[in-house]
């Protein structure tokens, strides 16, 4: 189609070529030659050499919308060419042009049409950037065309995730139609966020399948489409209140499926940052929906094991739902309790970061509900052996509103810390986390002496207890030993075996 129209490209745009000469009746015929693809129809409208030069750029605008729409302008004209009356025709006829596709991954294939399509849409940026008119909704319909037959595609197989951010190694797979795509979607954005964009109009085009081929994209290895896209669907979701509670609904779909089904998605953290926005315009008191996300989305969303993907983002949406409304502190503490990880120490790191964030916004109301399920956990990671996960549990009392709060409430706190403190001081085998822990006693026996004293005989008595206990089984085990050796070798007998 590109050769057909640099071919007929008139020198001088004559007057004959105004959308009112064309006859119904050549448009009817127009619309019948395009109903295959760009590129074929150029091909079978080449022999029409004879064809008057009106009809044949009609049928070029006409690759994908009917000739009523494209008005029989050509495409090629520069917009300070024509009239405002025309410019919105011209426009519409622009965007048909962007509508044929090409292969990228030949970089010597088509390359003047390639050139012509990325000249045209650097024009329509420009053109919509400069706030022209009102968007009449032809001009509506051919936009949203355009983009979904240039952004929405499926992604091969080997450009998906293949485990949700665990080979963080892996080079991203870089789309080659990137510098087209990006033209594409910097016009998308300034369309959406145009004032000469009339929501009500466009929501009809703008509509919920729309949204859902987006999210879909966010799906995409290129991370420069997903920050793009980010964008895009965020100042949709500004621009068009009536689309708000389904895009909700969609990203919490996006969510469970991750979460609960798959844990493979590369667009996660772009996801949450639209989401941590959204938060933000989040009424008070918060809707029942809100908290039933938060509960049954965000707090789960700790389980994958890529979670370091996106951990600053879900971090950040976490604390607003927390500044918000303060009581969701301890609902939210529970539910990082009950997702905490066994065998991931990097995971359990990033947990303890997010719990010294959560604690510093905690009142004492909210923070006496959850201390002692809270606290043993700590002291479970304060008797890590992985250094880092021990040293991070006692970064805690380099806190001042932490250690306040568990000044306040040491009386509980203290009987749980203290055998955690004691075995690490006894055994632990790193120097850094070995001085920590004397300074955390340090920070107890100055709060109450007598309470630490009382506490730290408690815990030698506890492990008199132990010991003992111990011992007890010891010499148990030794008397079967003894009793078994005894015992004569018959068949169907167990036999002991000494070492």
């Amino acid at each position: 189609m590109f050769k057909q129209i640099l071919s007929k490209l008139p020198r001088k745009s004559s007057k004959s070529e105004s959308p009112r000469s064309s006859s119904p009746r050549s448009q009817s015929n127009s619309r019948a030659g395009s109903s295959g693809s760009g590129l074929e129809n150029s091909k079978s409208n080449g022999g029409n050499s004879g064809s008057s030069r009106s009809n044949s750029t009609k049928r070029m605008s006409s690759v994908v919308f009917p000739a009523s729409m494209v008005a029989g302008i050509e495409p090629l004209v520069p917009f300070k060419d024509v009239p405002n009356a025309e410019k919105m025709n011209l426009f519409v006829s622009k965007v048909s042009l962007c509508c044929v596709t090409f292969d990228f991954t030949d970089p010597n294939k088509n390359t003047v049409e390639k050139d012509v399509k990325r000249q045209t849409l650097l024009e329509l940026v420009d053109f919509v950037a400069s706030r022209p008119m009102k968007f009449t909704e032809p001009a509506i319909l051919a936009m949203c065309r355009m983009c979904a037959v240039n952004l929405f595609r499926d992604f091969p197989p080997n450009c998906r995730s293949s485990g949700g951010g665990e080979n963080d190694d892996d080079e991203p797979m870089f789309d080659p139609a990137w510098p087209h795509l990006q033209l594409v979607y910097e016009l998308l954005l300034k369309f959406v966020t145009s004032s000469c964009l009339d929501a009500k109009i466009a929501k009809k085009y703008i509509d919920h399948s729309f949204i859902l081929r987006l999210l879909d994209l966010l799906d995409s290895e290129d991370p420069r489409e997903r920050d793009c896209l980010k964008t895009i669907l965020h100042r949709a979701y500004g621009k068009f209140m009536v689309h708000r509670p389904f895009i909700r609904k969609s990203l919490n779909n996006v969510f469970y499926r991750f979460v609960f089904e798959t844990e493979k998605h590369n667009g996660i953290a772009e996801l949450l940052e639209i989401y941590g926005s959204i938060i933000s315009g989040f009424a008070l008191p918060l809707k029942e929906e809100h908290k039933i996300f938060l509960w049954r989305v965000l707090v789960p969303l700790h389980r994958p094991k890529s979670l370091g993907v996106y951990f600053q983002q879900l971090s950040y949406c976490i604390t607003q739902f927390i500044e918000k409304e303060p009581k969701l502190a301890s609902v939210v503490i529970k539910g990082l309790l009950r997702h905490w990880p066994v065998t991931n120490s990097q995971k359990e790191v990033l947990l303890l970061g997010e719990l010294e964030e959560i604690l510093e916004a905690v009142n004492m109301v909210e923070f006496q509900k959850i201390m002692v399920p809270l606290f043993w956990r700590i002291g479970c990671c304060i008797n890590s052996y992985h250094f880092q996960v021990a040293e991070r549990a006692l970064f805690f009392w380099n806190n001042d509103h932490v250690v306040n709060l568990i000044a306040h409430n040491r009386h509980e706190l203290l009987p749980i810390i203290l055998p955690a403190l004691e075995r690490n001081a006894q055994n632990h085998w790193n120097p850094a986390v070995l001085n920590l822990t004397l300074n955390v006693r340090k920070i107890f026996i100055e709060m109450e002496e007598e309470l630490f004293a009382s506490c730290h005989a408690q815990f030698k008595e506890e492990e008199a207890k132990l010991s003992l206990a111990s011992e007890k089984r010891k010499e148990a085990w030794q008397r079967l030993e003894n009793a078994a050796s005894l015992l004569p070798i018959i068949a169907g007998n167990a036999v002991l075996v000494t070492p």
